[in-house]
């Protein structure tokens, strides 16, 4: 299947801006020019009552709470960028739609960032955050709240990890995740360059996140994790890219969940490229993959419908901790 017009379109765009390779870059320079970006983004058309500030678990991170009286259940969602660039406020649209659509408070964190902060920071981070939502998730959603973790790219790399690491987790979303840090899959060099994410770009991302830690430690590439591992992991939905150097690393984690005994669908998107998962405004197949997340979010959290598509409002932000 030919590569979808949208993504097409959006890569012919982003050729004639003349951006150099993110790779030759300073990832500061990368950072402003994805913020930039961000903030000319279309806001999406859905309310929540309110984006709350709040330190989860030591880590700074935005609360968005859905319209509605609740209770309701909470999904931690990890923002994507290599574990380099990226932040819960440019992912904010992303996390307003899981929040409106699935009825559910969605925590973005704001997980320290390499080359500043290298493995283990953001594992920790994840790690930390994941635990202190657990041990305030009647507060944050109200009585009988589930908790719910989901990513996407480096994000779905700290969601499957915190889904490993710890128990009592309903349900994880894990949007072309990544999974194996030794570029050894065959979708690297099949899908290596052309598309959104290159091959060359995972290794910049991989060299300033991990340093000179061995890329297959279970904490940094979940598929090399052990057995009982996988066998403790809530149940997920993953989410593909064919055009996608990530592809098979994904595709070969569901595997080993399913192996395991856990419940897992898995999604590929035959025409689509790293990052429409969260592109829906320009790539709509992305907004019909993110809504597809939600529904089966829904059915593992067993929230209760949502409220019909209203116009987009935003909320104060106030500080918290936890």
């Amino acid at each position: 299947m030919p590569l979808d017009p949208d993504a097409a379109a959006l890569l012919s765009m982003m050729a004639e801006a003349g951006m150099p390779p993110m790779e030759t870059m300073e990832p500061q320079e990368v950072r402003a020019g994805a913020a930039a970006a961000a903030a000319l983004a279309p806001e999406p058309d859905v309310r929540v009552a309110s984006v709350l500030e709040r330190t989860l678990g030591g880590v700074p991170s935005l609360v968005v709470t859905p319209e509605g009286a609740g209770p309701f259940h909470v999904l931690i969602w990890f923002h994507g960028g290599g574990w380099v660039i990226g932040s819960a406020a440019e992912w904010l649209p992303t996390a307003k739609e899981l929040a409106a659509g699935a009825g559910t408070v969605v925590v973005v964190p704001d997980y320290r960032l390499a080359p500043e902060h290298p493995f283990p920071a953001a594992f920790d981070d994840a790690l930390e955050v994941t635990r202190a939502v657990l041990e305030h998730a009647t507060e944050l959603g109200g009585p009988g709240a589930k908790v719910a973790v989901g990513g996407d790219s480096a994000g779905g790399n700290l969601a499957a990890l915190a889904a490993l690491h710890i128990e009592g987790l309903a349900h994880q979303i894990l949007a072309y995740p990544v999974t194996d840090a030794t570029m050894a899959q065959p979708s690297y060099a099949t899908m290596a360059s052309d598309y959104l994410l290159t091959a060359s770009m995972m290794e910049w991302f991989i060299n300033l996140y991990a340093g000179d830690h061995d890329p297959a430690d279970p904490r940094i590439s979940p598929l090399h994790a052990p057995e009982e591992a996988f066998r403790r992991a809530c149940p997920a939905h993953v989410v593909l890219a064919a055009y996608d150097p990530l592809h098979d690393e994904g595709e070969a984690y569901a595997r080993r969940l399913r192996d395991a005994g856990v419940a897992v669908t898995t999604s590929r998107y035959d025409g689509q490229m790293h990052g429409f998962f969260t592109m829906g405004a320009v790539v709509p197949t992305g907004m019909a993959a993110l809504h597809e997340a939600i529904g089966h979010l829904r059915h593992a959290l067993g929230s209760p419908p949502a409220a019909g598509p209203a116009h987009a409002t935003g909320g104060d932000a106030e500080p918290g901790d936890a």
